[in-house]
């Protein structure tokens, strides 16, 4: 079976990157099916790379590799993981973005990448700022084609660096999380699950004093109006009908959301 490798960086499209760390990839698998799940992460901030993997990996194939190149600590000491969760395996350094996906799971297993391992394999010497092309390509390449199992990169290890990204909560009948992403139409994407939802009757979203009842899709409403809604990720996010919230609202990434039922 041909094995499928996702690709989430931040590097946007301005620049050869992407396309050269597909290449490395395709040196070492020629055969593999290189998926671009986003290389439109918000510079620098791990964990939107793994609130977006922890509701995509799921739609991919098992046995599906997973990297995930967000590194502002590209070439210093920092631990670069593989870790196998749910018949999935995920690539990436170690500085919160994984533990996003898990949640409050624990069932994962993760090994550190060794240098001594790293540098006796027919890999390019890295370069202190790109290692995705130098040692995330030729790594997924290589457990693609079955040269060596996650296991083997190097030592066992059972706790990671915690995500910078707070889980939501419940708290005096409401809930607090808060907006992670944007996507391409301006809609403001929080970190606020639908299951969350469930003991509240009549859910009001309120964001920097705005408050905005879910509906269940853009078209329930007249254009240009505001509108909350669970999206096709099962996740509360804040839109504008045929227009952009976050424009609109002049609100962003980490704008803290809360929902509680309406008065």
């Amino acid at each position: 079976m041909t094995q499928v490798i996702t690709l989430t960086t931040d590097f946007g499209h301005l620049g050869p990157f992407v396309a050269v760390m597909k290449g490395a990839v395709m040196q070492r698998a020629p055969d593999a099916r290189i998926i671009d799940l986003t290389h439109e992460i918000h510079a620098h901030w791990p964990a939107e790379a793994g609130f977006w993997l922890g509701r995509a990996y799921r739609h991919f194939p098992t046995g599906t590799i997973h990297v995930a190149v967000v590194d502002p600590g590209v070439g210093t000491e920092r631990n670069i993981v593989a870790v196998e969760f749910d018949a999935h395996v995920f690539l990436a350094p170690d500085n919160g973005l994984l533990p996003t996906i898990f949640g409050n799971s624990g069932d994962f297993r993760a090994w550190h990448l060794s240098e001594q391992w790293r540098a006796a394999r027919d890999w390019p010497q890295p370069s202190n700022t790109f290692h995705g092309r130098d040692i995330f390509a030729p790594l997924a390449a290589e457990l693609a084609v079955g040269l060596f199992k996650p296991a083997d990169i190097g030592s066992r290890i059972h706790e990671l660096i915690p995500s910078l990204l707070d889980e939501p909560f419940v708290s005096h009948g409401q809930i607090h999380g808060m907006v992670v992403t944007i996507d391409h139409f301006g809609n403001l994407i929080t970190n606020i699950d639908q299951q969350l939802l469930a003991d509240f009757s009549a859910p009001q979203v309120s964001v920097a004093g705005h408050r905005f009842d879910i509906y269940d899709t853009y078209g329930n409403v007249t254009p240009g109006d505001f509108l909350a809604l669970v999206n096709s990720f099962a996740v509360i996010e804040i839109a504008r009908a045929e227009g952009s919230a976050a424009d609109s609202l002049g609100l962003g990434r980490g704008a803290p959301v809360t929902i509680k039922n309406k008065e």
